[in-house]
């Protein structure tokens, strides 16, 4: 797809060397990684960006920064540096806010990695071109770009349905979502030139949104992979992590009450405050 860019240079030496940091610091990756209760309770938004620069392991970082060198350089040519950054960190944002909403109850959800915003460079590349042969690494296959558009969003969907792997889906697909909107804003002649390729992509992933808003339990299935990657529970069990987890939740709340005051609480935190003081 083209040379690589120098923001997208810029952008690999910024993950490789927060990334790094975040490799040789437990601390350093706690801090800054993605973490509902941090977020939400604590409102580090920071970590809706930060978390976006550090992965898990020298291969996560080596895929990730592979597939954006391969599909960054024809973004950032055709729209230009500016409008490439509003491309990746819009998608970056809005995975990791679609992961939020997603596991807003699950407090101990975290994630990291570049993917979200990555997904966001290649669909703006498809809608940009969606004719472009879109292949995977050490094969000689190749399929049109559209094509793997629908069935990614398609794959995702399913995946974050079905619980199948430990993997972000929710990030991949809120990456995509808005990386393709966001290059139709900012070059506004695409849809009356690829209007079937992004009605088409488009189509599967707000119709998802709508339902998970609308219809929470749309998420909660029962099928094989599901049951396989759930641990077996019994009562004792699952009490004792519902306490587990509503003590941690009690503890931030006090740690931010020490540190800003009781006026610095939000609604919610008052009423999970006074929730609790009431079972003690």
């Amino acid at each position: 797809m083209g040379q690589t860019g120098f923001i997208s240079i810029i952008l690999v030496l910024a993950n490789v060397i927060i990334s790094y940091k975040g490799f040789k610091s437990t601390a350093f990756y706690d801090k800054y990684n993605f973490q509902v209760d941090r977020i939400l309770i604590n409102r580090e938004y920071i970590r809706l960006v930060s978390s976006g620069f550090l992965h898990v392991s020298w291969m996560h970082l080596i895929f990730n920064m592979m597939s954006l060198c391969l599909f960054s350089g024809a973004i950032e040519m055709y729209l230009g540096s500016a409008r490439y950054l509003i491309i990746y960190f819009a998608s970056l944002v809005g995975g990791d806010l679609l992961s939020l909403f997603i596991h807003r109850n699950h407090g101990d959800y975290s994630s990291v990695g570049a993917s979200g915003a990555i997904s966001g460079v290649i669909f703006a590349s498809i809608a940009l071109f969606p004719d472009m042969g879109v292949g995977f690494f050490f094969l000689p296959v190749f399929i049109p770009g559209w094509l793997y558009g629908v069935g990614y969003v398609l794959y995702s969907i399913y995946s974050i349905r079905s619980k199948r792997h430990n993997i972000g889906h929710e990030a991949h697909l809120g990456g995509a979502m808005i990386g393709l909107i966001v290059a139709v804003i900012l070059h506004p002649v695409l849809p009356a030139r690829n209007y079937v390729t992004i009605v088409a992509i488009l189509l599967p992933g707000i119709f998802f949104i709508y339902m998970i808003v609308t219809r929470p339990h749309f998420l909660l299935i029962d099928n094989y992979f599901f049951r396989q990657h759930q641990p077996y529970m019994d009562i004792d069990h699952r009490y004792n992590m519902e306490r587990s987890n509503q003590q941690k939740q009690v503890d931030m709340i006090l740690e931010k009450i020490h540190k800003k005051g009781m006026a610095s609480l939000t609604p919610k935190e008052k009423e999970l405050l006074e929730r609790y003081s009431q079972q003690v």
